[in-house]
């Protein structure tokens, strides 16, 4: 038997590669199925199973491309009702792979299909779960995501995966080894380890979720504290998911048509595409195309396109370091975004080279803004998240997050410049070019955030637990 976790970092999500005497089951694949299919050639195997946890939120996963290119069934648990054929299984139904059995558990309470795969070893002993967003690694999966889909309230759901979790999942062996759909990072819970797997009996121990004594009333004011609006692209996934999307290959070809300058700016014009600048922040700010949009791929890329764009329809331009055209079209595919036109052949450079306007953003090191804080009209907008602001901040810093940047617009001073900081630098230059796109230029980046603003000893609050902050 081998299990192999294939983790994928920008979206903080786990997928699986289980293997047993020649056949192969795939849990929760990702977009780009090409992986597990040369995974199961090499192995000289073949890929029977294709096991979903759940209508995911997320992420666009690779079901149906790997069920068309292998032939293997997808299967779903109870209250499953996709588009597609499928077997859904019934709670407690067994599925033989070699020589290990994988067992269909129901844990509905994160949406109401939401299944967990119980895999046991050739013996017939409990050997680990595939708990897809019904349990994390110090959390459970968010109650507030199916509300519409199954009816009911965030905490009548809440209710459901309280009872979920003792009827199928505490009375587990502590020894099983926990394999989770997501870890720290994702919006689909609120406090996830950084670790991706672990024992039953360790999260038993240290889950709060998972107290013996807890109450239900207890765990659904826990699990529902401090959820923050989910993004907006999460149910353009869940449909889907649920009825069916483009093969990533033509998603892939479609988008990866090279544009001169003089192609690029007449398609851009054509059709209200949106340019998306995928460069280190550091390129950014040196220049860029007026009204581009900077969501670095060497930061949380995917998340960030999803919370920002939001709609998945949206035409796409790219502009990407060059090599990393198909890397870019692949990660937006990830979480729905299809509609790529094409990329600027070239990249920045060959725009700049052609004459065309570009635009800049204006940059200061926290050691010259450590001078200018001495003035009191100096004004600092801190675009990190509340609870990051709450914990330690400029004293005089007013908090507009980058999630809602748009719902704070109408703060930021008209007639003099202005400060923006995040923790590190890649949010603030994402806020940046949103405010230039809507005509607010006379700011100022400052270069290395929060952690370059501590190195120069600039007065800040004292520290506080993030955890410690009221719920609003």
């Amino acid at each position: 038997m081998k299990i192999e976790q294939i983790y994928t970092g920008c979206l903080a999500q786990g997928a699986y590669y289980i293997e047993s005497q020649g056949e192969v089951a795939i849990i929760d694949p990702l977009r780009e199925v090409k992986p597990y299919i040369e995974k199961a050639k090499e192995a000289n195997a073949k890929i029977k199973y294709i096991f979903e946890t759940h209508f995911h939120a997320d992420f666009v996963s690779g079901h149906l491309s790997l069920a068309k290119e292998s032939g293997a069934p997808i299967i779903y648990g109870p209250n499953a009702n996709p588009s597609f054929d499928a077997i859904i299984a019934a709670d407690g139904q067994e599925f033989k792979l070699g020589e290990v059995t994988i067992v269909v558990l129901h844990t509905p309470g994160h949406t109401m299909e939401s299944t967990t795969y119980l895999l046991r070893d050739a013996n017939g002993k409990d050997h680990a779960i595939f708990s897809g967003d019904t349990l994390f690694l110090g959390d459970v999966g968010r109650p507030d995501l199916a509300q519409k889909a199954a009816d009911m309230t965030q905490e009548q759901l809440a209710e459901t995966l309280f009872d979920s979790l003792r009827t199928k999942i505490m009375p587990l062996s502590d020894d099983i080894t926990v394999y989770p759909g997501h870890g720290a990072g994702s919006a689909c819970g609120k406090n996830m380890m950084k670790e991706t797997v672990d024992t039953l009996g360790n999260q038993k121990n240290m889950n709060y979720a998972l107290r013996a004594d807890m109450t239900k009333a207890e765990f659904v004011k826990e699990v529902t504290d401090g959820l923050m609006p989910p993004p907006q692209y999460f149910p353009l996934n869940v449909k889907m998911n649920k009825e069916g999307y483009d093969h990533f290959d033509e998603v892939l070809e479609r988008g990866s048509t090279p544009l001169s300058p003089e192609a690029f700016e007449d398609v851009a014009n054509q059709t209200g595409a949106l340019v998306i600048d995928v460069r280190h922040q550091d390129d950014f700010v040196k220049g860029h195309i007026p009204r581009s949009i900077f969501i670095g791929l060497d930061g949380s890329f995917a998340p960030w396109v999803g919370a920002l764009i939001a709609d998945v329809e949206q035409p796409l331009l790219l502009i990407t370091p060059e090599g990393r055209e198909e890397e870019t079209i692949t990660r937006l595919a990830r979480v729905g975004f299809d509609n790529t036109l094409g990329y600027l052949e070239g990249g920045f450079e060959s725009w700049k080279n052609s004459g065309k306007e570009f635009d800049t953003i204006d940059t200061i090191s926290a050691e010259d803004l450590k001078s200018k804080l001495e003035s009191n009209d100096t004004e600092v907008f801190d675009v990190r998240k509340d609870t990051e602001f709450y914990a330690h901040r400029v004293p005089s810093a007013k908090n507009t997050p980058l999630d809602f940047l748009n719902d704070h617009l109408g703060e930021f001073p008209k007639n003099k410049s202005f400060f923006v900081h995040c923790a590190g630098g890649y949010r603030s230059v994402i806020a940046g070019s949103i405010l230039k796109s809507r005509g607010i230029h006379n700011f100022v980046d400052i270069s290395g955030g929060f952690k370059a603003i501590e190195a120069a000893e600039i007065k800040l609050t004292d520290y506080v637990c993030p955890s410690t902050m009221p719920s609003k």
